[in-house]
C-alpha cells in the first residue's frame, strides 16, 4: 500500500484537502493497524520521527515529492508522543506536530455556537494562548461554514496555505487548529476557499484581540493577560452611579485627536490614562465616552467602520503585544479616579475591506443577502444579517466582551435608527415591507432587545445608550413592556432645536421662542441624554463657538448661556471634547485640539464655566434626581418671547430644595426683573454665566435674596433680580 494516495497529495499541495486531520499527523492504517506519519514541511531537506520518551529517532521520513511532503509507515501499532526533527539548509530543529493534538472546541462550545447562543464566544473563537497535552501554543478557530478549505497563514509559515490546513467542526461550521510553540506577536490571517474551491482574499480574524497597525491588516497573537485590576471599589458601587436619579455628565473623546505628542504621534493608552483621566477629573465630568476604540482600517471613519470588533485599536498600543493590558490599564485608572467609561459600538454596518467580513467564506455570511437589507446607501457599507443567529451572537459578544474583559461601564450604540427601519435612507421601491406590512426591521428589533437583556442581566451595574434620531416609542423602556431596553437615549430633538435657536441673531429669537421650550413636551417620554457630540462640529458645521451670532464677546456669552441652559434642562449631559473650552475651529480628526487657545481668557472662562457647571450639577440634587420624571420640572414662564427669556423650576426628591433657573438670550440687561418663585424663603444665586470668572460682565445677584409677596407668573412670591445679558442664572432656595 502506498504511503500517500495521489489525490491526497494533490489536495495537500493545492491547499484543498477536505479532511487534513485524517491525512496529516500520526494515523493508524485501518487495514494493517500500523501507524503512518505524514507531514508537509516545504523548507525541509530531511524529516525524522523522534520519540519524546527516549529522544531517539524512530524513523526517517521519505520525501514523497520535491514540494515538502514527507511520510513514513512505522512498524508500530501503538500511538506514542513524538516530535519532528526538521533539517533544512540553515538549521536543525525539533518541532511539535500540529496534527498530533486533540479537538480544541468542547462539545458544549460546539452546541452553543451552532445555535448562536454562546455568550462568551470570544473565549473560544479567535486566537488564544493555550496548553494542550502539556505543550504551550496558540489555538485558532474561525467560523466559515460555507468554505471548502481554510488554512492558517502567517509570518511563522511564510504565509503558505499548504502548511497549516484547519479542521472543520461540521456541527457548528468552525475551523480550528492548534499551533504548538507559537509565540505572541505572530502576524496571521486565514486563507479560505469558497464552495467551488475559488481562493478568496486573505481574511483577518473576526475575533482577534489585536491587529497590526494600519496600513497593515493582519491579526496578531497576544500573550495572556497578566493585568491586576485595582478597581474593586468602583466595580462594587458603579451600579449606583449612573441610574436615572444620579448625575451623569459625559465627556466624549476621540483618542486620536484629543492631544498628540506632535503632529503625528498618538498618545498611547497608558499616557492617556494619566493625562486624559486627570483632565476629566479636573473638569468634574462623571463619565468618559470613547468614540470607537475597536480596530478600524481608515482613520477618516473615526472608528465607525470597524473591522476588528474585539480588538482595542493598535494605534494606541504601548508594545507589540500589549494592547489588551494597555487598554485595561486605561480603564482601571479611570475607575480609580471615579470616572465611568463608555465605548461606542457599531453593530449597524461594516466596511467592504477585502480583509474584513465581506463575503467572508465566499457567501453572504455576515451581511444580508438581500441588498435592500444588506447594503447601506449613506455610507457604502454592508449591513449585518441580524436574523442569523450566529451573526447576532457575534455582534452581542462583540459588545459585551468590553464589559467582561475590560470592565467598561456602558455601551453607546451608534446609528440605531438605521437598524430599526427598512426604509432608512431608501426611496419608494428600494425597500420591502416586513411580514406585517410595516417598515420596521423586526429582526434588528429582536437583536437589540436581546442585546439589552443580556447586558443588564449578565453585567449588572452597566448601562446602554442609544443614538436614535426618530420618535420610535419606548427606546429606553424595558423589553418586558415592549421597549427596546436601552438605559438612555440621546435627545436629538433637543439638540437640533436648541442649536437652531442659539445660532440665530438675538433680534430674531423672539419669533422662535418655541424652539427652546418644545423639548419639554416630550422630555420625560424617554430617559434622555442631552448630546452636543462630535457630529455637531464636523462636515462644515463649524465649531459650537462658530455657530454663535454676534461679535466675539457675544459669541462667548451666547455659548456660556447655552451651556447653562443645557446643564439645567432635564436630562443627563454629553459634551464633545474641545467644546468645553470653546475651540474656535471645527474638529479635525487628524490633529490635536487647539489647547493653545486656553492662553486666551475667553476660552479659559468657558472651560472654567463647564467645570463649575459640572460641580453644581453633581452637588445640587434638584438638577439631577428627577432628570427623567415630569414632577421634577415646572415652567415659570416659557412665553416671554419679547425678551427671549425662559424661566423654570427644577425639583429633586426633596421638593423643599428647588432651583430656579432664568435664561436671557438677548444682549439686553434687565434690572429689577420680577420672577415668580415656587415658595417663600431666601434664595441664593449659585451660578451666573455672566460672572467675570467666566469672561462675563460680572452683573451678579449677591447674597441671600428675600422674596416679596407679589404675584408674578401666577405665583404668590417673587424675586427682584438683575438679569445679565446673554446669561443663565441658577438660584437655590436656601431656607
Amino acid at each position: 500500500m502506498s504511503l500517500c494516495h495521489k489525490n491526497d497529495i494533490a489536495a495537500i499541495l493545492n491547499a484543498s484537502h477536505p479532511e487534513p486531520y485524517s491525512f496529516l499527523g500520526l494515523r493508524r492504517d485501518e487495514q494493517s493497524g500500523f501507524l503512518t506519519l505524514r507531514t508537509f514541511q516545504p523548507n525541509a531537506k530531511a524529516v525524522s520521527l523522534v520519540s519524546k520518551a527516549t529522544g531517539k529517532t524512530v524513523n526517517r521520513l521519505k520525501a514523497i515529492d520535491d514540494s515538502g511532503l514527507f511520510a513514513i509507515k512505522s512498524r508500530r501499532k501503538k500511538t506514542f508522543d513524538y516530535v519532528l526533527k526538521i533539517t533544512s539548509d540553515t538549521e536543525v530543529k525539533f518541532v511539535e506536530d500540529p496534527y498530533a493534538f486533540p479537538l480544541i472546541l468542547g462539545d458544549l462550545d460546539v452546541s452553543l455556537l451552532a445555535i448562536g447562543q454562546h455568550k462568551k464566544s470570544y473565549e473560544v473563537l479567535g486566537s488564544h494562548a493555550k496548553t494542550l497535552s502539556g505543550v504551550d501554543g496558540y489555538s485558532f478557530a474561525v467560523w466559515a461554514p460555507n468554505a471548502s478549505h481554510v488554512a492558517l497563514v502567517g509570518d511563522f509559515n511564510d504565509w503558505d496555505g499548504r502548511t497549516h490546513p484547519m479542521r472543520l467542526r461540521h456541527d457548528c461550521g468552525v475551523w480550528e487548529i492548534f499551533i504548538p510553540d507559537l509565540k505572541s506577536t505572530a502576524n496571521y490571517k486565514y486563507e479560505l476557499k469558497d464552495k467551488q474551491g475559488k481562493l478568496l482574499p486573505l481574511k483577518a480574524d473576526p475575533y482577534a484581540s489585536q491587529s497590526q497597525y494600519r496600513p497593515e491588516t493582519s491579526s496578531v497573537t497576544v500573550k495572556p493577560s497578566t493585568f491586576k485590576w485595582a478597581d474593586d471599589d468602583w466595580m462594587n458601587s458603579r451600579g449606583e452611579r449612573h441610574t436615572r436619579d444620579k448625575p451623569v455628565s459625559i465627556y466624549e473623546v476621540h483618542l486620536g485627536s484629543w492631544k498628540r505628542k506632535n503632529s503625528y504621534d498618538y498618545l498611547n493608552y497608558r499616557e492617556l490614562a494619566h493625562e486624559l483621566v486627570a483632565y476629566v477629573k479636573k473638569m468634574n465630568f462623571t463619565h468618559l465616552e470613547l468614540m470607537p476604540v475597536n480596530e478600524f482600517p481608515f482613520d477618516g471613519s473615526w472608528g465607525y467602520q470597524p473591522v476588528g470588533l474585539f480588538a482595542p485599536s493598535s494605534r494606541f498600543a504601548c508594545g507589540a503585544d500589549t494592547v489588551v493590558d494597555d487598554f485595561k490599564y486605561f480603564v482601571d485608572l479611570c475607575h480609580q479616579a471615579e470616572i465611568g467609561v463608555l465605548v461606542d459600538w457599531v453593530p449597524g454596518h461594516f466596511p467592504e475591506d477585502r480583509h474584513g467580513l465581506a463575503q467572508f467564506d465566499g457567501s453572504y455570511l455576515y451581511e444580508h443577502e438581500d441588498r435592500q437589507k444588506g447594503f447601506h446607501p449613506d455610507w457604502n457599507t454592508l449591513i449585518y444579517n441580524f436574523g442569523r443567529t450566529e451573526v447576532a451572537n457575534f455582534l452581542r459578544a462583540s459588545a459585551l466582551h468590553w464589559l467582561d474583559r475590560f470592565h467598561v461601564d456602558g455601551i453607546r450604540v451608534d446609528a440605531v435608527a438605521s437598524m430599526l427601519y427598512l426604509d432608512y435612507s431608501r426611496e419608494e421601491g428600494e425597500w420591502t415591507p416586513n411580514e406585517q406590512g410595516g417598515n420596521e426591521n423586526l429582526e434588528a428589533v429582536a437583536f437589540i432587545q436581546q442585546f439589552n437583556e443580556e447586558l443588564y442581566q449578565d453585567y449588572p451595574g452597566t448601562f446602554s445608550v442609544a443614538e436614535e434620531s426618530t420618535s420610535w416609542p419606548g427606546v429606553s423602556k424595558s423589553t418586558d413592556s415592549g421597549g427596546l431596553g436601552f438605559g438612555y437615549k440621546w435627545n436629538m430633538g433637543w439638540m437640533n432645536d436648541s442649536l437652531e435657536y442659539i445660532s440665530r441673531d438675538p433680534i430674531h429669537r423672539k419669533y422662535h421662542q418655541n424652539d427652546m421650550s418644545f423639548s419639554l413636551v416630550y422630555a420625560f417620554d424617554e430617559n434622555f441624554i442631552l448630546p452636543l457630540s462630535h457630529d455637531e462640529v464636523v462636515h462644515g458645521k463649524g465649531s459650537l463657538l462658530g455657530k454663535m451670532p454676534g461679535d466675539t464677546w457675544q459669541k462667548f456669552a451666547n455659548l456660556r448661556a447655552y451651556y447653562g441652559f443645557m446643564w439645567t434642562h432635564p436630562g443627563k449631559k454629553l459634551l464633545f471634547m474641545g467644546c468645553e473650552f470653546a475651540q474656535s475651529k471645527e474638529w479635525n480628526f487628524d490633529e490635536s485640539l487647539d489647547w493653545h487657545e486656553l492662553e486666551q481668557l475667553d476660552h479659559l472662562g468657558v472651560q472654567t464655566l463647564v467645570t463649575e457647571l459640572n460641580h453644581i450639577y453633581q452637588s445640587t440634587p434638584a438638577l439631577y434626581e428627577k432628570d427623567c420624571e415630569s414632577d421634577g420640572f415646572e415652567w415659570i414662564d416659557h412665553s416671554n418671547a419679547g425678551q427671549s427669556i425662559y424661566s423654570f423650576i427644577r425639583y429633586g426628591k426633596n421638593r423643599q430644595k428647588p432651583c430656579v433657573v432664568i435664561c436671557n438670550f438677548t444682549p439686553q440687561v434687565y434690572t429689577d426683573y420680577k420672577l415668580g418663585v415656587p415658595m417663600a424663603g431666601a434664595y441664593k444665586e449659585i451660578f451666573n454665566s455672566d460672572s467675570m470668572r467666566f469672561g462675563g460682565t460680572g452683573q451678579l445677584n449677591s447674597g441671600n435674596l428675600l422674596i416679596e409677596k407679589y404675584n408674578t407668573n401666577n405665583r404668590e412670591h417673587s424675586l427682584y433680580i438683575t438679569v445679565p445679558p446673554l446669561a443663565t442664572i441658577i438660584f437655590e432656595l436656601v431656607n
